[in-house]
């Protein structure tokens, strides 16, 4: 039998639920030629929805390309991932990716490797000592959509890591003045640090400010949650109440991993038809798979920054510079607030709006509310 829910990994086909307004927004885009950036914190979905794009936008005439570069620690990694990638998703096999290789990278001198399955293991190695590297790696895809006479979407996931190479707003000037530039090629950018991200994009001094279409992703509202979670349920003979179901979204705040893995935990337990103690087990299995990851996150936290998260836990979402709330929760002095609030979110403890500071982690902020919060007031 099939996983019902599907979570930790991007969810595809029947696993893919709602997201309808985004992925006509991102499909328009795409077949359009608009950049697009997609903000929201880790595990919303955001790969799930560009995959879901990719699947329904691409034909002869428009070649969608993805790739992640997480793994990249410098711009000598990104040119290498980026040009292997180009060249491997907009060819149909490998006699056109070595001759694509030879013809489109010729004067960065390419050594090609295929392993034992050269449909998927091709690597390509390149002259970095060229400094004609950066124009024709970064004008590749426009190469070859000029000479293919096609249109081509590169999707970057990860793109925050590009602040982490040497010399990165160099780096991001680069990139956009080459971007910028090309008429048949677009591109969409995302990424799981949503700070980094929001900083990129928004910031008026960084040279992705204004780059295209910022789109910042909303959650799954319960209404479309509860459908799906009984659908799922009913495929494998097994049933949930609405109110259960809704219970399951309430839980975990509508986190679209979350309410994937809950469902999944419940869904195990249920022989028939789901009950409240399924429910109940469910997420004290939840809180103990997870309890040896937040202890390891309240190690590496001050107690100023622990006693922040307990304000959050206990209800405060703004206002903490305030005398009684510092009293209260023991937070030191006012100027020390900016401190706290601009560690928690660099750790992706929290995030921060214009006027609501909240846990990221909505099963953290269950976990400490039951194993921290709540022993302080006994």
């Amino acid at each position: 039998m099939e996983n019902p829910f599907v979570f930790g990994t991007a969810t595809f086909d029947e696993w893919f639920t709602d997201r309808e307004t985004e992925t006509h927004r991102l499909l328009a885009n795409f077949q359009n030629g608009i950049n697009t950036m997609i903000i929201s914190p880790r595990r919303w979905g955001k790969t799930s929805l560009v995959l879901k794009a990719s699947s329904l936008a691409k034909n002869k005439d428009l070649k969608i390309v993805n790739m992640d570069i997480f793994s990249c620690r410098s711009e000598v990694d990104f040119y290498q991932l980026f040009a292997v990638e180009i060249i491997k998703q907009t060819s149909n096999k490998w006699e056109e990716w070595a001759n694509n290789t030879k013809q489109f990278l010729i004067s960065l001198r390419p050594k090609i490797t295929f392993g034992a399955d050269p449909m998927n293991d091709f690597s390509i190695s390149l002259d970095f000592s060229n400094k004609q590297l950066n124009e024709d790696i970064l004008n590749l895809p426009q190469k070859i959509a000029s000479e293919k006479k096609i249109k081509i979407v590169v999707c970057i996931d990860e793109f925050q890591q590009i602040t982490e190479f040497n010399n990165s707003i160099s780096f991001q000037k680069r990139l956009r003045s080459f971007w910028q530039l090309q008429k048949d090629v677009s591109y969409c950018l995302y990424g799981s640090k949503k700070h980094l991200m929001s900083e990129l994009f928004s910031k008026q001094s960084l040279p992705f400010y204004k780059f295209g279409d910022l789109i910042f992703l909303q959650k799954i509202d319960t209404a479309d949650w509860i459908p799906y979670i009984q659908s799922r349920f009913a495929h494998t003979r097994k049933s949930i109440s609405g109110n259960l179901a809704e219970s399951i979204c309430q839980i975990v705040d509508n986190h679209s991993s979350y309410v994937q893995q809950l469902a999944w935990l419940v869904w195990v337990r249920t022989e028939r038809t789901t009950t409240e103690q399924d429910l109940e087990e469910a997420l004290n299995d939840l809180l103990n798979q997870n309890s040896m990851l937040y202890y390891n996150y309240l190690e590496n936290l001050t107690a100023y920054q622990i006693n922040f998260l307990i304000a959050i836990t206990d209800g405060v979402h703004h206002e903490f510079s305030k005398k009684g709330i510092i009293a209260k929760y023991n937070l030191g002095t006012s100027s020390n607030i900016a401190r706290i609030k601009k560690s928690l979110e660099q750790k992706e403890l929290i995030d921060i709006y214009p006027k609501k500071i909240t846990i990221n982690d909505p099963v953290f902020q269950l976990w400490l509310r039951k194993n921290v919060f709540n022993v302080l007031k006994t």
